[in-house]
């Protein structure tokens, strides 16, 4: 499936992406900012995550939450997504409401300074707050997203801090702070704007040019970040294992991986669709099926772009299973593949799904202008969403047990492991474990 895709950039910076599709009549308007948490400095985590909420708190001609009145009012859906190196904000709606998303998009982007005030970063850095006491710290397994990439990166490295940011880093945060992070980094020059749907090329041009082609560029060259390169392996072993309020054990097993786009990022792609996609995968029928070790296992890289990305193993003991004989059976899986390699079969079931699941996406208009925002944003080059499919067409067996044998070795893991804490129903050895903490 190849869609049609026009890319264009206008005279502030701003790369524009459209493709066409009068399948249904709607529009989904996608905008994506080159910032993330790994532009965050020490001492002033989490800024990126609270403007996916300050966004929403009304700029220099709308009010504090008008912006969602608007939309759904009109009958349209939205939101905004935080993740390590990007932020973005999208909208569905009908096809005769694209002006109305385009404005809103374009008066946030010009004019949210003016309506910035220390109440609203108060009300908002509080939210924050109780989001992450309630999605995170008082969550089972809650922090693993934030212990997992301090565990794989370094310290120094963009992507080792919390997306969330911390308690103290938020509360540190002043109006001035904010005020510069958004001059910064929110401003065109930085962005990639997406449209997909049902619209009529001409005119969503001239709607671009009319509501964002006025905003100015930023003041000055964006900040670069901190040198991203790392070995291709963690060089040794790592783990951690964290007492919670958990009821049985779980396991994240990562590997450091090739970054999102190159050659050997397809083939790890495809293991780790061999390993955990589905019920047929290597680990859904091992584990959970046959040896009723876990009640749930997956696999999933991260698909950075930059550094390098994570390919992960997820993994939920059955209640009767300690997290060590989880972690055992876990490893014994990796060490047979690594050892063992794939089969051809395998690959071309793994592909089968990927694309399938890649094919289906695109139906719908508001995952089509998130993909053309990545592709233009990560890589300057939005056509390469039409070149997913060959790329993953073109894996091998060969490339797959190569990336087995270079990324799974006892030199490349690092594992989280979440217990029971002692006297919560934990099992003896469980409770010895965690007594160790982090090794």
């Amino acid at each position: 499936m190849r869609i049609p895709i026009e890319s264009y950039r206008l005279s502030n910076g701003l790369v524009v992406t459209l493709s066409e599709d009068h399948t249904a009549p709607i529009v989904a308007v996608n905008l994506w900012y080159r910032v993330g948490s790994a532009n965050e400095r020490p001492g002033r985590t989490g800024f990126a995550h609270l403007f996916e909420h300050m966004l929403f708190q009304g700029s220099e001609h709308v009010a504090a939450n008008e912006h969602f009145e608007l939309i759904q009012r009109a009958g349209g859906t939205l939101n905004g997504s935080t993740w390590l190196d990007r932020t973005n904000y999208y909208e569905t709606v009908p096809s005769n409401e694209l002006a109305l998303a385009l404005w809103l998009e374009a008066d946030r982007m010009g004019g949210l300074l003016p309506a910035m005030t220390q109440q609203k970063l108060d009300t908002q850095r509080d939210v924050v707050k109780n989001e992450r006491r309630w999605s995170m710290d008082n969550q089972p397994y809650g922090t693993w997203s934030e212990r997992l990439p301090a565990l794989t990166y370094p310290p120094n490295h963009p992507f080792h801090h919390s997306l969330m940011g911390s308690m103290e880093d938020l509360s540190a945060a002043r109006l001035e702070d904010i005020a510069n992070f958004f001059a910064t980094y929110y401003r065109p020059d930085n962005a990639v704007l997406s449209i997909a749907g049902d619209f009529d090329p001409s005119e969503a041009r001239a709607l671009v040019a009319q509501y964002l082609g006025a905003i100015p560029r930023g003041p000055a060259s964006i900040p670069p970040l901190a040198d991203m390169r790392l070995s291709p392996t963690f060089g040794g072993a790592r783990r951690e294992v964290v007492p919670d309020m958990v009821m049985v054990p779980r396991l994240f097993l990562a590997f450091r991986a090739p970054v999102f786009g190159t050659d050997e990022y397809y083939a790890g792609s495809v293991l780790g669709a061999i390993l955990g996609l589905g019920k047929a995968s290597r680990l859904q029928r091992e584990l959970v099926r046959e040896r009723e070790i876990a009640s749930d296992a997956t696999a999933f890289t991260f698909d950075l772009t930059q550094g390098a990305d994570l390919l992960v193993i997820d993994a939920t003991a059955r209640p009767e299973v300690s997290s060590d004989a989880l972690e055992e059976e876990v490893a014994r899986e990796v060490a047979a593949l690594e050892r063992d390699g794939v089969t051809a079969a395998e690959v071309e079931r793994a592909v089968a799904l990927i694309e399938t699941s890649f094919v289906t996406s695109l139906q719908s208009a508001g995952e089509r202008a998130d993909k053309l925002s990545m592709f233009a944003a990560q890589f300057d080059d939005p056509f390469l969403l039409n070149e997913q499919t060959e790329r993953y067409s073109a894996v091998t067996v060969d490339r797959v047990n190569a990336f087995a044998r270079a990324r799974l070795g006892a030199d490349n893991r690092a594992s989280l492991v979440y217990v029971p804490k002692p006297g919560d129903g934990g099992l003896p050895n469980e409770a010895e474990a965690a007594s160790g903490a982090a090794r």
